[in-house]
């Protein structure tokens, strides 16, 4: 009799098994979202994880904690997964600056972007330490997602384990099959590579919670009203802005009030709805139908420091809303 058929023939196991499990989710989807660079992703790499370790739990002897062993399985799904694939990244990573007046670019393949995720997919911390869940949200920062993306797997793995979840370079040796001087060495390189690139798992903050608050009421305000130059005036002079899968970035808030005027003239009379992604502030879009109603356009993930924005990754998949609970219509205009 397998461990599998064991579990299923004793439901009581069975569900202290799956709780005991479950208890994890959050966690591992946070690590495999680091990883891989995509919410969808990492929630099929963490599904995958749970199917084999269920699989598996017969052969698993209690020599470290099932924490650990869920992420050693996590971390070898997540390697297989990005076997012989290119690395995801953000459109300043591909490509140099565009103008606003140049024709916008077709859409490419989700699969070459570094994609949002919801805070309440990767960030649980009911009661937590205020300091610890500033780290975890600085931690999926769109910005240092990216940049791990610029990392070999390993590297990425061990950076992750010991930077952002403070695990011990033994621990980390363990769980990746090494040693304690590969897993050192290797976080050294990661780090070196991150430096290059100007990126930390923490920043600190320079815009109160207040500030914030206007800031983003101001910026629904104008954004619904299509006031472009109200709009603008939110923005740092060098405020970057990528469309995703647009292959296409603008830098300077000039730059952004002629794209909005041009082609970007097709959101107006949008409707935005708050959400937190990536530990940021951020809006849902739902432009207008000529018919009726609002459909699903973009996510904003925005960048703020010193009371201004001072970037937005505007991402452009309606396949994005369900993963935010959100729906693809609005059929009432909310505002009438």
């Amino acid at each position: 009799m397998t461990g599998t058929t064991k579990l299923e023939d004793t439901p009581t196991e069975a569900t202290q098994v799956e709780l005991g499990f479950e208890q994890h989710r959050t966690e591992l989807t946070a690590y495999c979202y680091r990883m891989l660079g995509s919410a969808f992703e990492a929630e099929d790499a963490v599904q995958e994880t749970l199917v084999r370790a269920w699989r598996s739990f017969d052969r698993f002897e209690g020599r470290s904690a099932v924490r650990s062993w869920l992420y050693r399985i996590a971390s070898n799904v997540c390697f297989d997964m990005l076997k012989g694939r290119k690395r995801r990244a953000m459109p300043m990573d591909l490509m140099e600056v565009g103008s606003a007046d140049a024709p916008v670019p077709q859409t490419t393949s989700e699969s070459m972007w570094v994609g949002p995720v919801p805070d309440g997919r990767v960030i649980s911390v009911p009661g937590e330490d205020p300091a610890v869940e500033a780290e975890m949200r600085e931690s999926v920062r769109l910005a240092f997602v990216a940049a791990l993306q610029h990392l070999p797997p390993r590297q990425r793995a061990v950076l992750i384990l010991r930077e952002v979840l403070k695990w011990k370079a033994n621990e980390v040796a363990e769980l990746l099959d090494t040693t304690v001087v590969s897993v050192n060495s290797a976080l050294q390189r990661a780090r070196s590579t991150l430096a290059d690139r100007n990126v930390t798992a923490r920043t600190v903050s320079d815009t109160t919670d207040a500030e914030q608050r206007e800031l983003l009421d101001r910026y629904v305000d104008a954004f619904e009203r299509f006031d472009i130059d109200s709009l603008v005036k939110l923005l740092h002079e060098d405020a970057t802005m990528s469309m995703p899968p647009f292959p296409m970035w603008l830098s300077g808030s000039d730059e952004f009030g002629a794209f909005m005027l041009g082609p970007g003239s097709a959101c107006r009379d949008s409707r935005l709805a708050p959400i937190t992604v990536n530990g940021a502030p951020g809006f849902a879009q739902w432009k207008a139908n000529p018919g009726g109603g609002y459909h699903a356009w973009a996510i904003h993930a925005l960048q703020v420091s010193s009371g201004r924005i001072t970037g937005i990754d505007f991402f452009v998949d309606e396949s994005l809303f369900p993963l935010f609970d959100l729906p693809i219509d609005l059929p009432i205009d909310r505002h009438a």
